[in-house]
């Protein structure tokens, strides 16, 4: 008698910043006897564990985790390579386990996971550098008038204010000379497994309250010392994010110390909220209250 083939699993938690994907996350992972798959982006990089919330190292010894402080802020990284490294990894896992869950917050990355993302060219160093450059000067009006000028149609439903999405679709329009959106297939590719998709939520209320909570508890662990460190770096984009370029402002002698955690704890409320609203583009998520 021939054995049925087990179906391979990806289950996938997302949900906003501080919801309680972690241990949500390691819990299935502990019941599944597998292993973890970050999709949370700004937990990459090795430099940022208190402003980014990185799992604990009792977190990290109670199921193994992937793309957890895999990269440094100086590494040259984008949604394209992590998916091809992502999928390596999952494949991989898949010869020893049936269910590998990945876990975060960033939707891009989960996208890219869940569906592919378009295949399009790295920008050359050099363009790079140059659009970072003048982004530094001129700010993110430069990016938004270019990408307006070169592409008005992706700038008509772009989200104007991510300045790292300006500058790669205008470095495709540059290098590619063609528009970013006539080269955006935008068709979702179908793996060959079964992906369950999650969404973990809270009244807005409690999820607030423990936003603001957490951010009091990063500064009491040493947000502050850790940002300190890393001044002479704060031009990089992996630090262009909450937690961090507030408290840059406050070493600036630019705003207190009590505005720039004032700050980190209503940008932390406002990305929850574009989280959000991201995940309910789709239909294909299952979505589940976290009353805790």
């Amino acid at each position: 008698m021939l054995m049925k083939k087990v179906e391979k699993r990806l289950i996938v938690i997302a949900g906003p910043t501080a919801v309680g994907k972690t241990s949500y996350a390691i819990k299935l992972a502990q019941e599944y006897n597998t292993e973890i798959i970050s999709t949370d982006s700004r937990q990459f990089y090795r430099e940022l564990q208190i402003g980014t919330a990185a799992p604990t190292e009792e977190e990290l010894n109670a199921a193994p985790h992937h793309f957890i402080g895999n990269l440094s802020i100086h590494n040259y990284y984008n949604v394209s390579i992590y998916e091809k490294e992502a999928i390596k990894k999952i494949e991989e896992l898949f010869k020893t386990h049936d269910t590998v869950i990945a876990v975060g917050g960033s939707g891009l990355y989960i996208d890219a996971l869940c569906y592919g993302i378009d295949n399009l060219p790295d920008a050359e160093p050099k363009l790079r550098q140059e659009i970072k450059d003048k982004f530094a000067t001129y700010g993110i009006e430069y990016l938004q008038d270019e990408v307006r000028r070169l592409d008005p149609d992706y700038f008509a439903k772009a989200d104007i204010n991510n300045h790292k999405r300006l500058q790669r679709a205008l470095e495709v329009c540059i290098q590619t000379g063609k528009t970013y959106s006539s080269q955006r297939t935008e068709k979702k590719i179908k793996r060959n497994f079964k992906i369950e998709k999650i969404v973990m939520n809270m009244p807005r209320e409690i999820l607030y309250d423990r936003i603001n909570k957490r951010v009091d508890i990063m500064v009491e662990e040493g947000l502050i010392e850790e940002v300190k460190g890393l001044i002479p770096n704060k031009d990089l984009n992996a630090l262009n994010t909450v937690g961090y370029k507030e408290l840059f402002q406050y070493f600036d002698n630019n705003i207190s110390l009590e505005q720039a955690i004032t700050d980190i704890k209503t940008h932390s409320r406002r990305y929850a909220k574009r989280q959000l609203t991201w995940f309910k583009r789709y239909d294909d998520f299952t979505w589940i209250e976290n009353n805790k």
